[in-house]
């Protein structure tokens, strides 16, 4: 039996390949890297020319001041938690909406979607008031109620979704509908487990920009203790300006 050689040709291709990709990862990882060392250089050292690529001397006292100036524990475990209730809202209610728009019929579904796509039209600051005095007829302001609950769905994430499970073939939910199961249970069991990759990116754009979020947390918190971390840190910065 005779052994087919891989082309050579093939072998560079891949190199160049593995290559192009070791050096995107460098470039991706390097404001990561220069963000840790540029904390542990000395204030004089942090602007000097030609640039230091590692701290000498190298210091923790930035860290120091942080952890000790600010409840930064307090802030950190805020945005964890909310980001994360947020996230959890997005998955139930994104892929349930999504299952619905994608494989049941019912009346108005497209134009209920297509309205439904207008809103990415409107700018989030539009809203910002209406939302505000909602929160407020509520009594929901500087709660965690105010951060979590306006934010538990989008229409970003439905549409995704949607997209998604539209290619799921209609046959296996129909075989599960036969075999006696409830509309729930087919999504539970059958829709659910088959869009895992698309819910794996829905929990990963959702919590970024959960964890990112600046304007709403500001604007409908007031007391440090439910502070998230982007709205906590602000706090440092007044300390230090004032």
């Amino acid at each position: 039996m005779v052994a087919h050689r891989k082309p050579l040709r093939s072998y560079w291709g891949q190199g160049v390949l593995y290559l192009a990709l070791i050096c995107s990862s460098v470039i991706m990882f390097f404001p990561f890297y220069w963000s840790v060392t540029t904390a542990m250089k000395l204030e004089q050292n942090i602007y000097v020319t030609p640039p230091q690529w590692w701290p000498d001397p190298a210091t923790i006292r930035h860290y120091i001041v942080v952890l000790t100036t600010i409840p930064f524990p307090r802030f950190f475990l805020n945005s964890l938690f909310v980001a994360s209730m947020i996230t959890l809202g997005h998955v139930f209610f994104d892929t349930l909406a999504a299952y619905a728009f994608a494989k049941l019929r019912f009346p108005g579904r497209n134009p209920i979607l297509f309205l439904m796509l207008m809103g990415l039209m409107v700018p989030m600051q539009v809203n910002l008031i209406p939302m505000y005095r909602i929160m407020a007829i509520f009594h929901w302001l500087d709660t965690y109620a105010a951060l979590i609950i306006p934010s538990l769905t989008s229409i970003t994430g439905i549409f995704l979704m949607r997209q998604f499970m539209q290619s799921v073939p209609d046959e296996i939910l129909d075989s599960a509908r036969i075999d006696g199961c409830s509309e729930f249970g087919v999504f539970w069991r059958i829709m659910f487990p088959l869009s895992l990759l698309g819910i794996a990116t829905l929990v990963i754009i959702t919590f970024m920009n959960a964890w990112n979020d600046f304007l709403w947390p500001r604007i409908v918190t007031s007391s440090a203790k439910v502070f998230t971390l982007p709205v906590g840190l602000t706090q440092l910065q007044f300390k230090y300006t004032s």
